[in-house]
């Protein structure tokens, strides 16, 4: 018989508004996992980004608020500093935090805030139509590079957990979730983040590759093999910074 594995009671059981296939959902879940898992649901505040993902705040039953384009960790470092008691995380999309936001998340791991930053990498602008972003691979077709995306014209995809780990911050690591296997790992790095956070130890970031079915044109299945051929050798997986005896 099967076993039924109940939802973490912080999450909601409305329906959202994710794609098929899409994974943001899987992260919103592990997300509340952890959290409820390590007893923060009461001291949770979340600084949503602009994306597909801005309703997870109706998602998850903790303190959320939305912030402006590109600048949920300065929203989050203002929380932090004036309550320092409890557990600031912000969650964005590549485009998001790679794009407009790329000055608030540097300057954020510089100073090492003591804050934790989910960062959704599904390789394009989810949320407008599919278009070239950040992180968007060499070659690869977007709604804005019909010919695929030429790095003699738009440079190389940006590797944003690589640029902050020379920053002496606490914790990052880069996860997917195109895999049961690797779904749990990721949920592991998410509570290793949030153990830096509560120990004090300074900032801490987990990259997620996430498969965007809907934007690149694919079924879900194509999508996460996807991953495994194209993305993953270009970011590949792991934790990047992690202090001794973690």
């Amino acid at each position: 018989m099967a076993r039924i594995v109940k939802a973490p009671a912080i999450m909601s059981t409305k329906v959202n508004s994710f794609c098929a296939g899409c994974g943001h959902g899987i992260i919103t879940r592990i997300l509340a996992e952890a959290v409820e898992e390590m007893g923060l649901s009461e001291k949770t505040i979340l600084c949503i980004g602009i994306g597909c993902y801005c309703s997870i705040g109706s998602l998850l039953k903790v303190d959320s608020l939305d912030s402006p384009h590109g600048r949920a960790p300065a929203v989050a470092t203002g929380i932090k500093r004036m309550r320092p008691e409890n557990i600031v995380i912000t969650y964005q999309g590549d485009g998001d935090i790679s794009s407009i936001g790329c000055g608030e998340i540097v300057h954020a791991a510089a100073r090492n805030e003591k804050i934790t930053s989910i960062f959704v990498n599904n390789g394009v602008y989810g949320m407008t139509g599919g278009q070239m972003a950040p992180t968007t691979l060499p070659h690869q077709v977007t709604a804005t590079t019909a010919n695929g995306r030429d790095p003699e014209v738009s440079g190389m995809p940006i590797k944003l957990s690589e640029m902050l780990s020379v920053f002496p911050v606490a914790y990052i690591a880069r996860g997917s979730v195109h895999r049961a296997g690797e779904i749990l790992k990721t949920k592991a790095y998410i509570k290793k983040a949030l153990q830096a956070q509560i120990d004090g130890k300074g900032f801490s970031m987990i990259e997620i590759l996430s498969p965007c079915p809907t934007n690149w044109h694919m079924s879900p299945a194509a999508a996460a093999d996807r991953i495994d051929a194209e993305v993953i050798p270009y970011y590949p997986l792991g934790e990047l910074v992690k202090k001794e005896g973690e």
